[in-house]
């Protein structure tokens, strides 16, 4: 591990400042992601600023009846939160889906949204990868794991972005608060990570040393009719091969609104805008939950072994939109 410098300010203005102006230095809070990196050789920063003193912690309810989350909240603490658990257990069940109580207990919602992707060939410093080293090459190109986006993916990148949490952030339409140089923005959450296209070393849309300080949830009554499902290798500390996030407003039979997003399938959290536009005003049958599956993978595209994706995505979908119904998936 080669030597950097430590900070720890006590202002947003001084964090923003001491990253800003250095472009070696990286923001650190829970460092479950960073740490991984440092000991793999795959980040070198000169300065560590930590964010963890920032008065940037708690839930609180807004005028709106929406929720405001600091950056610095604890994914343990925010899954357990009453109010999420209640209107938007969606949240809640993604977090709990996603790695160790330990790792939960360090982690941050901030961190969580940040983190890089694990594609094997990133965290490889031995083989090519254009995201952690620009015109390298893809080794995942030819991958035979089965991990590789079947969504999203450029000739540059095929590296499936890895978070839970954000795919649920997603279908909830959540906002993230940024802090930087420039002043203050917000950026919905669907709009955050950028698809690769030629600069798959950029993961998001924020500018070096941007902060994001808080994420808001809209006040959104069908989240609480949301569930999230996730297919990974094993049934803990694992990442998705395929994950969905499900939230529906029903008026007896008939859907009036859907939001969905997919995790494990592409480069960046996806929002199923077709599906949702297939499923507005349709049966919530099994079959009209097929059919918008099919609409929205349509443009799907396989390279190597990864082309179980697509119909574990159709299938999980299907499960996911019959538990939000109270109804059992068929054969069950």
């Amino acid at each position: 591990m080669k030597p950097f410098s430590y900070e720890r300010p006590a202002t947003v203005a001084r964090a923003l400042a001491l990253v800003a102006d250095d472009p070696g230095a990286v923001y650190v809070a829970g460092g479950t992601n960073l740490f991984d990196h440092l000991k793999l050789g795959i980040a070198e920063p000169r300065l560590l600023v930590d964010v963890t003193g920032l008065p940037l912690n708690g839930v609180e309810t807004l005028p709106s009846g929406g929720l405001r989350i600091g950056a610095n909240v604890r994914n343990a603490d925010l899954a357990a939160h009453p109010a999420v658990r209640e209107r938007y257990p969606v949240v809640s069940q993604a977090l709990l889906a996603g790695a160790s109580p330990q790792l939960r207990n360090m982690a941050t919602l901030a961190g969580n949204l940040m983190q890089r992707t694990r594609c094997l060939h990133f965290q490889n410093p031995r083989t090519p990868c254009n995201k952690r080293e620009p015109g390298s090459g893809c080794a995942a190109l030819e991958d035979r794991t089965g991990h590789a986006a079947v969504l999203g993916a450029s000739e540059s990148c095929v590296a499936v972005h890895p978070s839970d949490l954000a795919v649920a952030l997603c279908a909830v339409d959540a906002v993230a608060c940024v802090r930087g140089r420039a002043g203050s923005r917000r950026i919905p959450v669907t709009s955050l990570h950028r698809l690769p296209g030629g600069h798959p070393e950029r993961d998001t849309v924020l500018d070096h040393g941007g902060l994001i300080t808080a994420v808001e949830l809209p006040p959104l009554p069908m989240a609480a009719r949301s569930r999230y499902r996730k297919v990974g290798d094993r049934a803990s500390f694992s990442f998705a091969l395929v994950s969905v996030a499900v939230a529906l407003d029903l008026d007896g039979g008939t859907i009036r609104d859907a939001r969905i997003a997919f995790g494990g399938l592409a480069t960046k959290p996806w929002r199923a805008s077709r599906a949702e536009g297939a499923l507005r005003g349709a049966p919530a049958t099994a079959e009209r939950f097929a059919a918008a599956a099919r609409e929205e993978l349509s443009a799907a595209r396989t390279v190597g072994a990864n082309a179980y994706k697509v119909p574990l995505a159709r299938d999980t979908l299907v499960a996911t939109l019959l538990d939000v119904c109270g109804r059992r998936t068929p054969g069950c």
